[in-house]
């Protein structure tokens, strides 16, 4: 599809790579190592208990180069907290910081605490009772992959594979995946969410998954999706070079949001009555190249409609667009329809290769700000 392995042929064996699966049936991915718990009779399918507090290292391979090609992972406590309370960790290449610091949900295309069923190029969940990653992801040396209970609440059984080649010939200008989580509860008016904060060097943009709480305290259950999604690429900082023209634009829908899911955009939750939404967007057919830096964000606009215009209204509530303070009597008098810059509950995890290991983006924020709220 792209990336890692995109010109292998399905009929040619390539010289000097073999194929690993580390479960707790081989944890080390060793030759013939494989399936011998319980004299073979399916011993060690399931890594345990993963205890409050706990990190456990799920692949530790070094000394060759490779390629993870799929994850599988579910958990038998599928709940919110457990969800955004659990943190994966990816390392590449002995790298002292994380290429991927983000919680487990997240991480894996669903946002929210919610596992929901859903297909995508990147990621699956089937039934929605687990997760399938098909992200490329090359070493060269090293990696390792943990995982952290960050909650106060132990984990009855959790499971994980990952199938991988190592020996792969990589190209000298392979990238390294990362992955960035983002919680912003509630955002600031006129200042647009960052989906990626500016990233220094040379890669691909993949896309984003993100979780929107639309705030119906202040904004009742006016629509919230029409802020327009911004690259700014290899030295834009005032004006982006890319522009959308809406959220559910950019997700490849219009007129509104409801419950879909494709290969490369999507929204598996579109729960209208609370107002929480969920929904992908992953640039692989359309790719997004950077070669200096790379700022991704989304404008926190919405709209009013004659009803809820009314209901803002009456409890007192000032409106503006951009910088304009609109005319709320007028407008309800006119029952009007209009734009208006709001605050909502916004998250999200940002998918992007890199030329370099490691990244300067701020840490996953604490299990409690992940939380809160759901």
């Amino acid at each position: 599809m792209f990336g890692a392995g995109a010109s292998e042929s399905w009929f040619v064996v390539p010289e000097g790579v073999a194929t690993r699966w580390i479960n707790p049936e081989n944890s080390r991915g060793e030759k013939g190592q494989a399936g011998q718990s319980l004299a073979g009779r399916k011993g060690a399918p399931c890594y345990g208990k993963l205890e409050a507090g706990r990190r456990m290292t799920l692949v530790d391979i070094a000394g060759t180069s490779g390629v993870i090609r799929h994850l599988w992972s579910t958990i038998d406590k599928r709940t919110p907290k457990m969800l955004r309370g659990l943190r994966m960790e990816f390392y590449w290449d002995g790298a002292r910081r994380p290429a991927v610091s983000a919680p487990y949900g997240d991480l894996f295309g669903t946002g929210l605490g919610c596992l929901a069923p859903f297909q995508s190029a990147l990621f699956t969940s089937p039934e929605g009772r687990n997760i399938n990653c098909y992200i490329p992801m090359p070493f060269r040396k090293a990696c390792r992959i943990e995982v952290t209970n960050e909650t106060d609440e132990d984990i009855g059984m959790f499971w994980f594979q990952a199938d991988l080649t190592v020996g792969d010939a990589l190209p000298a200008d392979a990238l390294y995946f990362h992955a960035h989580f983002r919680r912003e509860n509630l955002t600031t008016l006129q200042q647009d969410y960052e989906f990626l904060p500016r990233v220094e060097g040379k890669g691909r943009y993949l896309g984003v998954n993100a979780g929107v709480i639309a705030n119906q305290q202040l904004y009742f259950k006016s629509w919230w999706g029409e802020g327009e999604v911004k690259c700014y690429l290899d030295g834009d900082r005032e004006h982006p070079t890319l522009c959308g023209t809406g959220t559910e634009d950019y997700i490849g829908s219009a007129w509104g949001q409801g419950r879909f899911d494709n290969l490369f955009q999507g929204c598996q939750v579109a729960d209208h009555e609370r107002c929480r939404y969920c929904f992908y967007r992953y640039h692989i057919p359309d790719p997004v190249y950077f070669r200096k830096d790379i700022r991704v964000t989304i404008q926190q606009i919405g709209c009013w409609d004659p009803n809820t215009l009314a209901q803002m209204h009456g409890n007192g509530l000032q409106l503006n667009r951009g910088d304009i303070l609109v005319d709320m009597a007028a407008c309800v008098k006119m029952k009007n329809w209009g734009l208006f810059e709001r605050q909502d509950d916004w998250s999200s995890c940002a998918y992007f290769y890199l030329d370099r290991a490691e990244n300067d983006l701020p840490a996953l924020p604490p299990v409690a700000e992940r939380l809160a709220g759901l």
